[in-house]
């Protein structure tokens, strides 16, 4: 059954994809039919592609769908196996967790300095926010990821 967290971060990776997909389509059309780009196009598919790609290594972390080399943890025991599996999610949590504090402080620098967008001039800390809020929805998973590792019964 899916949570109201699930559905949240699956119409997130919905609207980006949809959206990007829709402006580059757009963009290709306005270049080749009428030899006129949309400049914005380009600053928004990138920004936007930021934010999917954190939310969906979120929604791949739920999944247990990240590529993984089981080359020599298929060779370790149970418990070993376990060991491992929580040291990879504490790992990915402190990875989460530093991004989330960097993408702050550049969001936060973002905002006092002022910084604009290049082409459709919007402040930059509107994109720049993105990386903490993903890197926070990523650590979410992980940590649930970790909990979930944690009460497994070993054999």
């Amino acid at each position: 059954m899916k949570t109201k967290f699930d559905l949240f971060e699956e119409t997130i990776a919905i609207v980006c994809l949809s959206s990007m997909t829709i402006l580059t389509f757009v963009n290709v059309v306005a270049r080749y039919v009428f030899s006129a780009s949309l400049s914005f196009s380009d600053e928004i598919t990138t920004n936007l592609f930021v934010l999917l790609t954190l939310v969906g290594a979120a929604i791949a972390t739920k999944r247990g769908a990240h590529l993984g080399l089981t080359l020599i943890t298929d060779q370790l025991t149970d418990q070993s196996r376990k060991i491992v599996t929580i040291a990879g999610n504490l790992l990915a949590i402190v990875f989460c967790a530093v991004l989330f504090y960097y993408g702050v402080l550049m969001a936060i620098n973002e905002y006092r300095l002022e910084q604009l967008t290049a082409g459709m001039q919007l402040p930059e800390w509107i994109f720049g926010s993105f990386v903490p809020f993903g890197a926070l929805i990523l650590m979410m998973r992980f940590l649930e990821s970790l909990s979930k590792s944690m009460k497994e019964e070993v054999n």
